[in-house]
């Protein structure tokens, strides 16, 4: 029997990077969900119950940390990436605080960041079992 392929979600406000990001995981073989909206993201975490999540820091209206915070919340051991275009060291530090996974710098070219989601999640799944 196959194994399932493995799911993400992907979160952030700016659309034409989603669609990027997504063309990418798909090509990969995950199975993608998505969404530019951060009152939505917490929702579509809970109902997708994904094996990682790639989340933009900075969103307008709900932050992308407080978003992380809630994620966390309800589920400690998901993959959690945080995305970002700049580096802002006191926003790291917040992230790593409540357990993000990585940061990843916001780029075309995202098979390094996709190894290392791909690696994270089959460290995640095992650590389900």
């Amino acid at each position: 029997m196959a194994e399932a392929k493995k799911k993400i979600v992907l979160i952030d406000d700016e659309i034409d990077f989603l669609e990027i990001m997504k063309t990418r995981f798909l090509a990969n073989g995950y199975v993608v969900k998505m969404t530019s909206n951060g009152s939505e993201a917490l929702e579509l975490v809970r109902k997708e119950k994904p094996d990682a999540v790639m989340l933009d820091i900075l969103m307008p209206g709900i932050d992308g940390l407080d978003i992380l915070k809630k994620i966390r919340a309800e589920n400690p051991l998901i993959p959690i990436f945080m995305m970002t275009a700049f580096s802002n060291e006191e926003r790291r530090d917040i992230a790593n605080k409540f357990n993000a996974t990585d940061f990843i710098l916001k780029t075309n070219d995202l098979q390094i960041e996709i190894d290392k989601i791909t690696s994270a999640i089959a460290t995640s799944s095992l650590n389900r079992r």
